[in-house]
């Protein structure tokens, strides 16, 4: 157990368990009283129990050890000893939690039941993706696409959830399976926040202007940031002309769009949102190396 655990730094075995900590509460408290479909291996115990009366912890037990062998064959020895980890940890989190009494959360909204459903499992979900990981269960089929077709990772749970869900169409109708996707996308939308925490917010700017250079030495002096010079060539000119590019912080975006209008009325600017940068002046100053 102990060479098992030093594989792994207290880091990441603090998010994996508080993230299977959290999505074990948001499973007990507000999935299961409410029978909703947000997707997963829950949503299977929760569709098999109405089928069949089987009992839900029992099914998920049974279901992570199975998938667990599948990402173990397909994401590698190192992957699956984390989704070991969780395989184990989440049903008997759930098994723990599962004698308090819930019956006041029956009693919510099913959509608010939904929504805060989808925010707990997602930051549980998120804090396990971030040190990769997984809490096992249907995870690993989500994860598995994410692997081959390249689809960002939140996604891959949405559309597998998805799927998990409308299976459930024919024997909780279309009301559950409507409150089951807004659980979905709260939880698509914790995971993407929990995914890109702690990265610096920025924007990425273009600059085609025939005053380039004084652009250029304010992005430098004045913001003190790096520029990159392109050389670009226009369609229907055929002038080329440098193309200036600039990662700043976002809130440095409005100072830099006045001025650069004050140096050239008809300047062209781009403006992107940037999901995450590392480097020089973001991720570490300059006097850190």
């Amino acid at each position: 157990m102990q060479t098992f655990l030093r594989k792994f730094s207290w880091k990441t075995l603090f998010s994996i368990l508080l993230g299977n900590f959290l999505v074990a509460i948001g499973t007990v408290f507000f999935i299961l009283p409410e029978d909703i479909l947000n997707g997963g291996v829950t949503t299977v115990a929760i569709l098999l129990r109405g089928l069949f009366g089987w009992n839900e912890v029992l099914v998920i037990y049974i279901a992570n050890i199975g998938l667990f062998f599948l990402g173990w064959a397909c994401l590698g020895k190192k992957f699956a000893a984390t989704i070991a980890l969780s395989t184990f940890i989440y049903p008997f989190l759930v098994s723990l939690l599962s004698p308090l009494d819930t019956a006041p959360f029956a009693n919510i909204d099913p959509i608010l039941s939904a929504l805060y459903s989808g925010i707990i499992t997602g930051a549980g979900l998120g804090l396990v993706f971030r040190v990769n990981a997984s809490t096992g269960g249907m995870d690993i089929p989500a994860l598995l696409m994410h692997k081959y077709l390249h689809i960002p990772t939140g996604q891959c749970v949405m559309i597998v959830d998805s799927i998990t869900i409308l299976s459930g169409l024919p024997v909780f109708g279309l009301n559950s399976v409507l409150i089951g996707l807004i659980s979905v996308m709260s939880m698509t939308f914790m995971i993407n926040q929990l995914q890109t925490l702690g990265s610096e917010s920025a924007m990425s700017v273009m600059i085609i202007s025939e005053k380039w250079p004084e652009i250029q030495d304010y992005l430098l002096e004045d913001i003190s940031r790096g520029v990159t010079i392109l050389q670009g060539e226009g369609a229907w000119s055929k002038q080329s002309r440098p193309v200036l590019m600039c990662v700043i912080n976002t809130r440095q975006y409005a100072k830099v769009q006045r001025e650069v209008g004050l140096i050239d009325p008809k300047a062209f600017l781009i403006a992107n949102n940037v999901h995450e940068v590392r480097g020089a002046g973001f991720t570490y100053k300059d006097g850190d190396l």
